[in-house]
């Protein structure tokens, strides 16, 4: 008995030292948290606070502009060696009996909508060329615009029934539309073919769209259904053989512009064009732009390690440089001027 009382108050000493620990561990973590509240809110953190002294800053701010400056010619210089070329064709190639009616140009599908341009090649020109078609004025950014598309459908095809995003081009006769929505139903549709001399220039309309738009946006196994069929036609029809991932015109129409002028990739010629030469553009004028007063241009352009022609950046960069570097001297002066007493 004597034993058992022993191993008994053994046990309990043994479990009132735990309980003891544990809580001594609880106080001293609440403690610890405590204390970094305290300190945060006190603002008393630990925390880096240099000393501005007038060398310090001086020489930051010429450091960084002479660190802007180099890279913004180095940009400037790409963007200037990228050759563009831009035509205006909305209003050469209506007729001049239409000229002043436009629009009933446009929308008369009798009246043949061919029309031919030369453009002269200012520099030589390396392969790839870009072809971009600009419309200026046209706002895909419109709200009801922009939601008016379903991506569940462009995944899925029909198995995705509910279209009510795509309102007012959600169906057609009762039966659904694919791809629905004012996006794709305004389609650009608009074609280029491009001459030197008698040999066609030939124009490469694959991988202009984004990969992980082709592969994880647009099914692989949902054609166009009942596409175009109204009785009101807003832009290019689709091949329903072709499934959407392989339609990549419409792809990248559907990637929509967040202002009211914007290029969108055509193709590109994978040919190269020397100074001088003379091409002959044969446009397919199909797309009404007239009804909003839009403006249709199409552009060539080569490419940088930069991109394409954008002299704002490297501008950007130099105006900065330069200011931080006017600024360094300004604080010189004032510190010659008015040198900062250190008292010890």
């Amino acid at each position: 008995m004597e034993g058992d009382g022993e191993s008994v108050s053994s046990s309990a000493s043994t479990a009132l030292v735990a309980a003891d620990v544990d809580a001594r561990s609880i106080l001293v973590l609440r403690g610890g948290r405590s204390k970094a509240m305290y300190q945060f809110t006190q603002q008393s953190l630990p925390a880096c606070k240099p000393v501005l002294t007038p060398t310090s800053v001086i020489s930051t701010l010429f450091l960084m502009g002479i660190f802007c400056i180099p890279i913004g010619l180095l940009s400037l210089h790409a963007s200037l060696s990228v050759v563009e070329i831009v035509e205006r064709y909305d209003s050469e190639c209506v007729p001049h009996q239409f000229r002043l009616n436009k629009v009933a140009y446009i929308k008369d599908s009798l009246i043949p909508k061919n029309c031919s341009r030369y453009l002269k090649v200012p520099k030589y020109m390396k392969a790839p060329i870009y072809i971009y078609y600009q419309l200026d004025n046209y706002y895909q950014n419109h709200r009801r615009y922009v939601k008016s598309r379903s991506d569940k459908q462009l995944r899925y095809g029909l198995q995705y029934n509910d279209t009510s995003s795509c309102i007012p081009e959600e169906s057609n006769d009762g039966l659904p539309i694919v791809p629905c929505g004012l996006i794709s139903w305004s389609l650009f549709n608009d074609t280029y073919s491009f001459f030197r001399g008698t040999d066609e220039l030939r124009i490469n309309r694959k991988n202009i769209a984004w990969k992980s738009d082709r592969d994880h946006k647009f099914g692989k196994h949902v054609f166009p259904f009942n596409f175009q069929n109204g009785t009101l036609i807003g832009g290019a029809m689709l091949d329903p053989n072709v499934p959407l991932s392989d339609q990549e015109d419409l792809i990248v129409w559907m990637r929509t512009a967040a202002l009211p002028s914007f290029r969108k990739l055509y193709g590109k010629i994978e040919e190269d064009l020397e100074a001088n030469d003379v091409i002959s553009i044969y446009f397919l004028n199909n797309y009404n732009t007239y009804s909003f007063g839009g403006r249709k241009k199409l552009v060539l352009s080569t490419a940088s390690w930069l991109g394409g022609r954008n002299n704002f950046l490297g501008m950007a960069y130099i105006a900065i440089g330069s200011c931080l570097i006017v600024l360094a001297l300004v604080f010189i002066l004032l510190h010659v001027k008015n040198p900062r007493i250190i008292i010890t």
